[in-house]
This record gives structure tokens, C-alpha cells and sequence, in this order.
């Protein structure tokens, strides 16, 4: 199969109007930029996207917000967007608050096959509404499903021509388990390389779970929040 595509705006060609997406990052690091701002360009509409947190106001998932292209939303942190407090508060957008392990585990479990498990996080509270709840060892437990989507768009370090990818540092975070937890999975690299360059031993996220990669360029690679002390 020939994995690598001319770029961002023909991987986001694939996703139809009414998809839902998984996308990588965490705040705005590791986050797919170029996809992002592809699928914006492009227009597609009534989106559910599953990514740890929002974006900010005017960059990364900010701006599918900005643009009213996100039906629904989950996800776990999104204190830092204006937009999405506003559209959330007003009832336009349908948003699902996962705790962050749970949310973790729940894509995990969609990847893996898992059919769900129990947790004890959330219990007692409106999390746990409407959910089965079971006591193991003595402790309140919460059945929770996992997570699947129909796309993931992911951001990688270096991968090669057999979709094979490298992350570097806290740019891991989701983007693994997003990779393996979609029908179709869409990587943009850094560095793209021929495929017998990495070292095996050094593949975070085998090819296999990997439908699509292009190289990137021109990142920002913006800082969410820059925090400074006194000099």
C-alpha cells in the first residue's frame, strides 16, 4: 500500500462532513497543526472531535470552533479557550467531560479491542450517570466504553514511507493510542524518511495502525501558556 500522500489538504479530502476525529496533542504540544488547519480550510462540517483539550482561542482546535465546525466535542481540559466557554455555555455545541486517565484508558481500550471497564473515578458524581456501577474489594466502580473514531490525526517526530513513527518527548502523549484506536489513521512528520531508516527498536507506533503520512513544515509549535518567574 502507498502510504505517503501529497499533504494536508489531500488527507483531510477523506473526511466527510459528519466524522468523527480523533486528534493528538496535548495543550498545543504534539497537536497536528497542518491537518488542523487543512480541515478548516476545507470546511467540513458537523465534527466530533475526541482530543484532550480545545485548543486556544485562534490556534489548533480554536479555530474548527471559530468556524462552527465541531458539533460535538470530547475531551478533558478546555480552560483555555474563550470560544469554546461561550459556545458550550449557549447550548451550541454538545460537549462530554471524560476525567483524564479515563479518557486515556477509554482510547486505549478502543484500540485494543477492549469492550470496557471498570473504574472507580467518577463515581458518586454526574459522571457516573446513567452508567452500570459495580463494587470490586469493597470500592464503587463505574463501567466505562471505549473510545473509537472514524479518523486520527496524529503529529510525529520523524516516520517513514511504511508509516512507521517516531515521537519526540511530551509530544507522545496521545497520539499512540489515538493511532491505533481509528478506522483510518493520518500522521504528518516532521522528517519523512525511507522506510528500513528507523531502528525497530525505536518505533513508537508500527505502521500497521498507520493509513496515511505526509512531511509537514512551517510549525509554530506555540506555547499554551508561558509561565516566567522574576529575574
Amino acid at each position: 500500500m502507498q502510504k505517503v500522500i501529497g499533504g494536508a489538504r489531500e488527507a483531510v479530502a477523506l473526511i466527510p462532513d459528519g466524522a468523527s476525529v480523533m486528534v493528538g496533542g496535548f495543550g498545543l504540544c504534539g497537536i497536528p497543526e497542518l491537518l488542523i488547519a487543512a480541515l478548516r480550510e476545507r470546511g467540513t462540517r458537523d465534527l466530533t472531535i475526541i482530543s484532550n483539550n480545545a485548543g486556544v482561542d485562534g490556534f489548533g482546535l480554536g479555530v474548527l470552533l471559530d468556524t462552527r465546525q465541531v458539533r460535538r466535542i470530547v475531551a478533558t481540559y478546555v480552560g483555555e479557550n474563550q470560544e469554546f466557554e461561550r459556545q458550550c455555555l449557549s447550548g451550541e455545541l454538545e460537549v462530554e467531560l471524560v476525567p483524564q486517565g479515563t479518557f486515556a484508558e477509554r482510547i486505549r481500550a478502543g484500540g485494543a479491542g477492549i469492550g470496557g471497564f471498570f473504574t472507580p473515578t467518577g463515581y458518586g458524581t454526574v459522571v457516573a450517570e446513567g452508567k452500570e456501577t459495580r463494587v470490586i474489594d469493597g470500592v464503587p466502580h463505574v463501567l466505562e466504553r471505549p473510545l473509537k473514531a472514524d479518523f486520527a490525526l496524529i503529529k510525529a517526530f520523524r516516520g517513514d514511507t511504511e508509516g512507521n513513527l517516531v515521537y519526540r518527548k511530551t509530544a507522545r502523549n496521545f497520539n499512540p493510542m489515538m493511532a491505533t484506536a481509528a478506522r483510518v489513521t493520518i500522521a504528518e512528520v516532521e522528517h519523512l524518511v525511507e522506510a528500513g531508516a528507523i531502528d525497530p527498536d525505536h518505533v513508537h507506533t508500527p505502521g500497521i495502525f498507520v493509513r496515511h503520512v505526509f512531511e509537514g513544515h512551517g510549525y509554530q509549535k506555540r506555547i499554551e501558556r508561558r509561565t516566567t518567574r522574576k529575574g
